[in-house]
């Protein structure tokens, strides 16, 4: 019965200690002078810039910043993944049709398509905000597709029995039925949103944590460099242990 938290306390301690022999692993380095301190500071003068940012206010309002992009460019890409998701893999003529198109967009990396955006948008936060929406949108949109197209034949029995219309059978049995995809990826959206984002603050040179981090590269001020760092790594786990919690009592149904 107290099977499972222990195996979760258990994995909790063992994910702490590969943490701390991380942690110990980098003091070491930086303290012994494997890597020059210019390149590589140590954990204390990480946490004093980390610190000096918060206590100033300017890695309070960098960070807020990355965060807006980040989850209004995630939010936009889950509407548009769902929605054309919905749309595409409600019907088999469309999958037939625009899958050849999608393969061959899909992979095109968000960065490939900064020019372009660029050229439309200018250097703004608006390029900023349509490459993000569009990297972020791809795992989201195939996770729809494929939790519509997998409805049970059953179940387009039973649609079709009741004259169900697209629209209805979308909403009341795709959506449903592929709400475990769509979750999975949206979560893995929001990742990619993260990255898409600090990338378009570094090139387009608007405030956030990416412009933050690019200005510290280049000034060799490693410390302020390597806070900025942990900060994306602490957005990154917060907001996927937030969706992981949010996942879970979605699909509590799910659950023997």
């Amino acid at each position: 019965m107290n099977a499972a938290p222990t195996q979760s306390a258990r994995a909790m301690a063992e994910s702490l200690g590969v943490l701390l022999a991380l942690m110990a692993l980098w003091w070491l380095a930086s303290h012994l002078q494997w890597v020059s301190k210019v390149f590589l500071p140590t954990p204390e003068a990480t946490l004093g810039s980390l610190l000096q940012g918060m206590a100033s206010g300017e890695l309070l309002d960098f960070t807020g910043s990355t965060v807006m992009r980040m989850v209004l460019g995630w939010l936009l890409a889950s509407a548009l993944g769902i929605g054309l998701g919905a749309l595409i893999g409600s019907s088999a003529t469309a999958r037939a049709w625009i899958a050849p198109t999608f393969e061959f967009i899909r992979p095109l990396p968000a960065s490939a398509i900064m020019p372009l955006a660029i050229s439309i948008f200018g250097l703004s936060g608006s390029m900023v905000l349509f490459v993000v929406a569009f990297g972020a949108m791809w795992p989201v949109l195939l996770a729809t597709v494929y939790g519509l197209a997998s409805v049970h034949v059953r179940l387009r029995e039973v649609a079709t029995a009741l004259q169900l219309t697209r629209l209805a059978f979308v909403c009341k049995i795709g959506l449903p039925n592929a709400l475990p995809d769509i979750l999975a990826g949206m979560r893995l959206s929001l990742t990619v949103a993260l990255i898409v984002t600090v990338v378009g603050e570094m090139i387009a040179s608007q405030s956030g944590l990416g412009q933050a981090i690019l200005l510290a590269a280049r000034s060799f001020r490693a410390s302020e460099l390597f806070a900025g760092v942990a900060l994306l790594g602490a957005i990154g786990f917060a907001s996927n242990t937030l969706l992981a919690a949010l996942e879970r009592r979605f699909l509590k149904w799910q659950r023997p």
